[in-house]
């Protein structure tokens, strides 16, 4: 967090906790986020049933496959603003280095990012975008590579369960299990060539087929203008992506057996990423007009080598497999040990219940024994009273017939 700022004049605002640096929007995102899961019923439960060290190392993430539709289309939703917030800030930049005097409305940009109240109310400087655009790309950089390391875990698990069902089959059952597995596979990797994302074919594709266009007249300028959606000059991640579906329809049906839909999200995510890598010349994570029309001009464009999908690139080592798998096993052992401990916790529960029973038992037969008072009779004293009533419990009590 940065404190170089200038002092407010008047009154200071409470600073949050020296410890909380999340970044870009990130409190506010992350509750936003948390927010809209908790509407989601299963979600929930599974939120107040898990630890937080459970939390921590994301093994609630796999649930979020399981929420609502419309909890899913939110949270994109907050994702696309977040692509929003950064377009705004290269936005301001580009008026401030532009000289061209134009004011950048700061109040406008302050209630947008309302966690910059710690900072130069009054002005921004380059300087500053600057550092706010690096956190709003190094937010997203991350976002990307949790969601790789999101899909490697789980193409492990599944070739983890895949592994453990053959184990359940006799020999011949296996036997078919694996013939239905590797024509499955090349059942998949049966597909029409895949152009190489962001290259002439690639592009003058999706002009001719989407847009309806002759192929003739393909035209670089054009085709950024007519895929711009909202008109900003710039080509956003969103954008991007969706110059890929044609490809990616190559690939992916969703009614097919052998096509998995969470692989074709990461293609489009390595499309994209490679798009970027190429064009973004400035690592701004926008595609301006002119970084499109310099990367059209390049030799890669007409003439860019073959592209290999995920089939072609296992997601996984031999050895991430193995310590998966380790990983896995010793899991399971030690909930096998925290089941047994939890039953030997039941067990002295249920003892410890059963003794309260007993004793209760046991005093109110105790009190059933003992005979009623008899109305006018005299409480006799206990032992000790004989020949006193000095002490409280000796008061008003009769003494013994001698």
């Amino acid at each position: 967090m940065d404190k170089t700022k200038v002092k407010e004049p008047e009154k200071t605002p409470e600073e949050p906790p020296a410890s909380v640096d999340t970044g870009l929007h990130y409190d506010r995102y992350l509750r936003e986020v948390i927010d809209f899961l908790e509407k989601d019923q299963h979600f929930r439960e599974k939120l107040h049933n898990t630890d937080m060290e459970d939390i921590k190392q994301g093994k609630l993430a796999k649930e979020l496959d399981f929420v609502s539709h419309h909890v899913r289309t939110k949270l994109d939703e907050l994702k696309r603003q977040e692509v929003n917030r950064l377009r705004t800030l290269i936005k301001a930049k580009q008026d401030l280095e532009g000289g061209n005097d134009i004011a950048v409305d700061h109040q406008a940009l302050l209630k947008q990012f309302e966690y910059l109240n710690h900072m130069n109310p009054h002005t921004f400087e380059v300087d500053d975008l600057d550092r706010l655009i690096k956190s709003a790309t190094n937010d997203l950089e991350n976002y990307d590579k949790e969601r790789h390391d999101e899909f490697k875990k789980y193409e492990m698990m599944k070739e983890h369960d895949r592994r453990e069902h053959l184990k359940t089959l006799d020999e011949d059952e296996r036997k078919k299990e694996e013939e239905h597995y590797e024509e499955m596979r090349k059942k998949h990797a049966d597909h029409p060539k895949v152009n190489h994302p962001g290259s002439h074919n690639q592009l003058k594709e999706v002009w001719e087929e989407a847009d309806g266009l002759d192929p003739e007249d393909f035209d670089p300028k054009t085709f950024f203008n007519l895929h711009d959606t909202n008109g900003d000059g710039f080509f956003d991640e969103q954008e991007l992506e969706a110059l890929f579906t044609k490809e990616l329809e190559k690939m992916y049906d969703p009614t097919n057996e052998e096509d998995d839909m969470v692989e074709m999200e990461e293609e489009r995510l390595r499309m994209r990423e490679h798009v970027m890598n190429e064009v973004d010349s400035n690592k701004d994570r926008l595609v301006s007009l002119d970084e499109f029309l310099v990367a059209t001009k390049k030799k890669e464009f007409l003439e860019p080598d073959s592209w290999e999908t995920l089939e072609q690139n296992q997601a996984y080592t031999d050895e991430e497999m193995r310590e998966f798998e380790e990983h896995l096993a010793q899991q399971e052992q030690d909930l096998n040990l925290k089941a047994v401990d939890l039953q030997k916790q039941r067990d002295e529960l249920e003892r410890q219940q059963e003794q309260l029973n007993a004793q209760k038992v046991e005093l109110q037969q105790v009190q059933a024994w003992s005979p009623p008072d008899t109305p006018g009779s005299a409480t006799r004293p206990p032992r000790s009273c004989t020949g006193s009533t000095s002490t409280p419990a000796c008061r008003g009590a009769v003494p013994p017939e001698y």
